[in-house]
């Protein structure tokens, strides 16, 4: 009998499961937004909830179609400044560790005054920013660089160092490089950490970038937030919260999408 069917029948069965694994992930994800909207609906309709406190979803939908808000311009302007920052603190971090790891006086001199800096309240570096930079992406973007940047430091620092020693003897035994040391060894062991670190990361980037757009911008949702306060237009600024999240759930989808392409299941620090 030939071995044919029963690989494809294996392959079919596997896809299949993967299929029902995906579908009853995203299932959950949907049914869990959609239970959201069914109970703020609910709680406005039979709690007589005025509109200016809480409006009702369709209501906050509306807001989309009302040009004033230039809701795609502001959204590209928030989500730029996420990006930015949080790939700068990215590769600020990836650099400093791996500089840290290579040379431990250089990070016994270093690691103090970046632990001061991160106790520093992030809110109070805004108006300092406005006086050094002025308005502007840059300024909000380097808000979110310096609130994201130092958990990403010191998970990718543990992670270098988590490297099995025997793996370096035979790497330092064989004449290796550091630079080697890092490609081959180093970088992929400390990948779960570092990966971790950019989850985290990516959710206090939108913080910042937010922080910096109330403190002083010209445009995106934050500031748009701001204005709209005024007139207590409240389904606008649901608007701008909802599409708020989205900027961050892309980069975090981006992230996870990232850590199931690179690091086995195993491995995966949550």
């Amino acid at each position: 009998m030939s071995d044919a069917p029963i690989s494809h029948r294996s392959i079919s069965e596997s896809g299949l499961l993967s299929s029902r694994g995906l579908a009853r992930r995203y299932g959950y994800f949907i049914a869990s937004h959609l239970l959201i909207l069914v109970m703020w609906q609910l709680a406005v309709v039979f709690g007589k909830i005025p509109a200016y406190i809480l409006p009702p979803p369709l209501a906050t939908l509306a807001t989309l179609a009302d040009g004033t808000y230039h809701w795609f311009a502001n959204t590209m302007t928030t989500a730029a400044e996420v990006y930015g920052g949080y790939l700068l603190g990215v590769t600020t971090a990836v650099a400093l560790a791996l500089l840290f790891s290579w040379t431990a006086s250089l990070e016994r001199l270093a690691m103090p005054a970046l632990v001061s800096f991160n106790m520093i309240p992030k809110v109070a570096l805004g108006p300092l920013m406005i006086v050094w930079f002025k308005y502007g992406v840059g300024p909000n973007m380097l808000i979110a660089f310096s609130i994201c940047f130092f958990p990403m430091l010191l998970t990718t620092l543990r992670g270098l160092r988590e490297v099995d020693p025997d793996l370096l003897d035979l790497v330092h035994s064989l004449k290796g490089s550091k630079w080697q040391l890092f490609i081959k060894i180093q970088f992929p062991s400390a990948l779960p950490y570092l990966l971790s670190g950019m989850k985290v990361g990516a959710i206090l980037a939108v913080a910042g970038a937010v922080v910096g757009e109330f403190l002083g911008s010209e445009r995106g949702l934050g500031y748009l937030m701001m204005q709209v306060q005024v007139s207590l237009d409240t389904p606008a600024m649901f608007m701008a919260l909802l599409l708020i999240t989205l900027v961050g759930m892309s980069l975090y989808g981006l992230v996870l999408l990232l850590e199931r392409m690179l690091v086995t299941r195993d491995a995966r620090l949550g």
